[in-house]
């Protein structure tokens, strides 16, 4: 992808019924952002980045996001962030599809 030019983030979901699809759509050596698409009851398990902040930006349905010990409902619109070393994760709970742009600092390596 040539950049600066405009992005639909919607239009790189790769939604895959065996697993959470994932899409890069920019990456530097600071910077990555991805499009993560969850089927209904599609999940990423918790997890976390030792030296990455990451954002959780919900584009399109509603689902679980797993913060540390917390679980917080998302739907479209909504922003989570994990800061580095914070364990995270991600459930679709809906009946609908749902897409989550995410953005990582620094990019993984």
């Amino acid at each position: 992808m040539n950049h600066p030019e405009l992005i639909r983030p919607e239009e790189h979901a790769r939604f895959n019924s065996e697993k959470m699809g994932k899409s890069t759509i920019f990456m530097s050596e600071r910077l990555l952002v991805g499009l993560n698409a969850f089927e209904p009851g599609q999940e990423h398990a918790l997890h976390g980045h030792a030296d990455q902040d990451k954002v959780y930006h919900v584009l399109d349905g509603r689902g679980l996001f797993l913060l540390e010990d917390r679980e917080i409902e998302m739907d479209a619109g909504a922003m989570l962030v994990a800061p580095a070393s914070v364990p995270h994760g991600v459930r679709n709970t809906g009946s609908d599809r749902l897409t989550v742009l995410v953005f990582m600092a620094p990019a993984p390596r």
